[in-house]
């Protein structure tokens, strides 16, 4: 069983029909007033654990999120349960509310987000010791940081393999809290923004080259991605979308593409593959978890975009 950790959340998601750059003047950054009228504005459920689990379920692997939610929790527990997700190990505290995130997406599929952390912020009280189950694998998600390290170090001692994905909580962590989270990883992923601010706080030149021995990523949008291990680069081509949508939870549905082809130990060439269809079912969909895709269908995609077949059984 895979065990994903990070935020669950109850996403609301603004279009602005502009760009942010026509209205945000760089010497007056530091008195910023501003307001977007938006035209749209979509209510459902996210959060980096519940993104990659729900994906992750689509592509048959056995999933389980690990994390705290809030007394409102209810509706987003029946989705998951509907869509084959374990939530046995979701703690919830009925005195707070689940995370909520507030993002407003421009034309430029640029994003600014507002999130209220909720319960998750005493998520750092749950001790991966406490699952009994055999773990095969897991995802450690950007949520309250202390549990990202904490969650980190207990995998490490228990010689349970994990994907390590800072993303959103890199302000938070320091050169030191990552050179420790990245000791246990099998997996380091970031897109190409965040690999530098790793890189820069951790003082490593380049972390593909500095780490032969583990799976490191970097994700490029539309450019596809770069995967390297055992000092082998290799430059993955994006899934072509049809209509690209929304932006939100591309990269949340990439790392769950990823994983379930490393579970299945295909090549990182195919891992990457499906990763980037993957990310193009939710880019083509309002929202991160309004996707969906049956085995075949997704099997059918990945052959027609790079002419080769992936065996998912």
């Amino acid at each position: 069983m895979v065990i994903v950790s990070g935020s669950l959340a109850f996403d609301q998601i603004m279009d602005f029909p502009g760009k942010f750059s026509e209205h945000i003047m760089p010497d007056k950054i530091h008195m910023l007033n501003i307001s977007f009228l938006v035209d749209n504005l979509r209510k459902g459920f996210g959060g980096t654990a519940g993104n990659i689990a729900y994906t992750l379920s689509l592509l048959g692997i056995k999933t389980a999120i690990y994390g705290m939610a809030g007394g409102d929790f209810a509706p987003y527990k029946k989705f998951l349960d509907k869509y084959e997700v374990i939530t046995d190990y979701i703690r919830v505290i009925d005195r707070f509310k689940t995370s909520a995130a507030f993002g407003i997406t421009d034309s430029s599929d640029n994003q600014i987000w507002g999130f209220y952390t909720g319960a998750d912020s005493l998520c750092d009280q749950l001790s991966v010791k406490n699952i009994q189950v055999k773990i095969d694998f897991a995802v450690i998600a950007p949520q309250n940081p202390r549990a990202m390290l904490k969650f980190a170090a207990e995998y490490q001692s228990r010689r349970i393999a994990y994907l390590f994905d800072a993303g959103m909580q890199l302000p938070y962590l320091t050169g030191e809290n990552l050179l420790s989270a990245f000791e246990g990883a099998a997996i380091i992923i970031g897109n190409d923004y965040e690999i530098e601010v790793m890189e820069r706080k951790t003082k490593i030149k380049d972390l593909h080259q500095n780490y032969p021995d583990k799976i490191v990523i970097t994700t490029l949008g539309e450019k596809g991605s770069l995967i390297s291990l055992n000092d082998k680069k290799v430059e993955i081509k994006s899934c072509s979308v049809k209509n690209a949508s929304d932006p939100a939870g591309a990269g949340d549905a990439y790392r769950a593409g990823f994983v379930a082809g490393y579970l299945r130990k295909l090549p990182i060439e195919t891992c990457g593959r499906m990763g980037s269809v993957a990310s193009a079912y939710t880019v083509e969909k309002f929202g991160t978890t309004t996707h969906f895709f049956t085995i075949n269908e997704f099997k059918r995609r990945f052959k027609s975009n790079y002419r080769e077949d992936v065996e998912l059984n």
